[in-house]
């Protein structure tokens, strides 16, 4: 199936794409900010450029698009435009994910994924709920946490 919009058109929509700063990650932040918690934004310092950085809980959270790194839910679709390019691209990006949590973890970080589709979509989760469990977990010892839809 081709595109249905013309080159240029596609371009200035891709590079519209934000890499931080997205309001899944936004909403995150002010409910863990209301919630007490403080912490750093996207750490160059540390494997991955985490998202939010708990020093105090030697905590990260990374929030995930789903299409970016390929997370197995309603909300991705792999292209059907040049899938072989799209299945690299993504496939390179997970790498780079379990890359970066294998050497936060060798770092002595605890890691928190939390997925787009915890935030958006039919299965999501009330913001209570996503913030409730990240909580939880920041004040446990367990070393990873995974937040998906229902």
């Amino acid at each position: 199936m081709p595109d249905v919009h013309a080159p240029e058109v596609r371009s200035r929509n891709m590079r519209a794409i934000r890499g931080k700063n997205t309001r899944p990650e936004i909403a995150i932040r002010e409910a863990l900010h209301a919630a007490g918690f403080r912490f750093r934004l996207h750490s160059l310092k540390l494997p991955g450029k985490p998202d939010l950085v708990l020093p105090r809980y030697k905590a990260v959270i990374f929030v995930n698009g789903c299409f970016w790194h390929r997370h197995d839910c309603a909300l991705f679709k792999l292209p059907g435009e040049r899938t072989v390019f799209w299945q690299e691209k993504l496939d390179a990006n997970v790498q780079r994910d379990l890359r970066a949590i294998e050497a936060l973890t060798e770092l002595g970080w605890r890691v928190a994924s939390v997925w787009e589709c915890a935030l958006k979509g039919r299965s999501k989760l009330p913001v209570d709920t996503v913030v409730s469990e990240l909580s939880g977990w920041l004040r446990s010892d367990r070393q990873r946490l995974d937040l998906r839809s229902r």
